[in-house]
């Protein structure tokens, strides 16, 4: 908790909202530096002229990507428009102007490579789904027993980015590695359950059921080692593995597969997934809906890592004799 009561009452409002606690940490942030870049005024004392102020600052002196003022300019308009009541309107502001990047994809033979230089099977699992299933490394670690569908071979993807909820393909060969971990989770839900404790719960479903940390469905595929005190409830229970776990093991992997000319993340596995569906001709309508964006246009920046595959379109150099 924060020591101002005011932040402390913008926490309380977003989590009654049903807002994830990374994206409340996330706003807490930029309000805090907003209220600071402004001498520590009260923002009920500012406004729609102190807001623009702020954003332009952000793109003139700190030279942000355009994504970071976005993500500013939400959480001062949750701030004005949702909290305080004083919409803030039109906004007349400096935009940012460092351009977006290309984003790293990876060929199919490198991902074969780091996937055989995965020692763990666990870890091989997970970094099978972010590429064989476009997931984000949090959407997948936060997967439970109940978000597997093996008769339909498909992923449930609940509360994503910007609260989205979307199905995706779940690969035909990792069913029964999958099945295997879910047992071995259920094993370890029943020996917690033992001591009064399971696994995290949504703040709403564990005030409604409270029994529900007992039920296989609510159990995590990817729990984590060890007991922790829940951050709103306080509330002893297992959480999910840490995505720090994830980057770790993936830099190691990556580092035994000999990859040194690309920058490799655990969402390049998300950038490989729809940059091949589209190079193996399918709909970006389809790639789209997969992934969970909004906009179209969002998708189509994977049409320009294509190069001459795109379209069918190929160098001019290459026409000559």
């Amino acid at each position: 908790m924060s020591s101002s009561p005011f932040l402390n009452a913008i926490s309380q409002a977003m989590r009654q909202k049903g807002y994830a606690l990374k994206t409340e940490k996330t706003y807490l942030h930029w309000i805090k530096r907003f209220i600071i870049f402004h001498g520590k005024q009260h923002p009920k004392d500012m406004g729609a002229d102190e807001v623009r102020a702020f954003l332009s600052y952000l793109a003139n002196q700190h030279h942000v990507a355009t994504g970071t003022q976005k993500i500013a300019l939400n959480a001062l308009a949750f701030l004005y428009n949702k909290y305080l009541n004083q919409p803030l309107g039109q906004l007349d502001f400096v935009p940012a102007s460092k351009p977006r990047r290309l984003p790293v994809v990876l060929s199919i033979p490198e991902v074969q490579k780091i996937l055989n230089a995965v020692d763990n099977s666990r870890n091989h699992i997970i970094f099978s789904l972010l590429y064989g299933a476009g997931l984000r490394v949090n959407e997948c670690l936060r997967l439970r027993v109940k978000d597997f569908d093996f008769h339909y071979q498909s992923i449930s993807v609940h509360d994503s980015k910007g609260n989205k909820s979307r199905v995706t393909l779940l690969p035909h060969k990792l069913i029964p590695a999958i099945q295997l971990l879910i047992e071995q989770a259920v094993k370890i839900q029943q020996l917690d359950n033992e001591q009064g404790v399971g696994p995290s719960l949504p703040f709403a479903l564990n005030r409604k059921y409270p029994s529900a940390f007992r039920q296989a469905a609510w159990m995590f595929v990817f729990p984590s080692s060890g007991l922790c005190h829940h951050p709103l409830t306080n509330k002893l229970c297992r959480h999910h593995l840490h995505d720090s776990v994830m980057r770790k093991a993936l830099g190691q992997a990556v580092r035994k597969a000999g990859i040194v000319n690309k920058r490799v993340s655990c969402h390049t596995f998300r950038h490989s997934f729809a940059t091949h569906l589209l190079q193996a001709g399918r709909d970006i309508r389809t790639v789209q809906e997969l992934l969970g964006h909004t906009d179209v246009k969002t998708t189509q920046i994977y049409t320009h890592v294509l190069g001459e595959h795109f379209a069918g379109t190929h160098s001019p150099l290459d026409a000559l004799i």
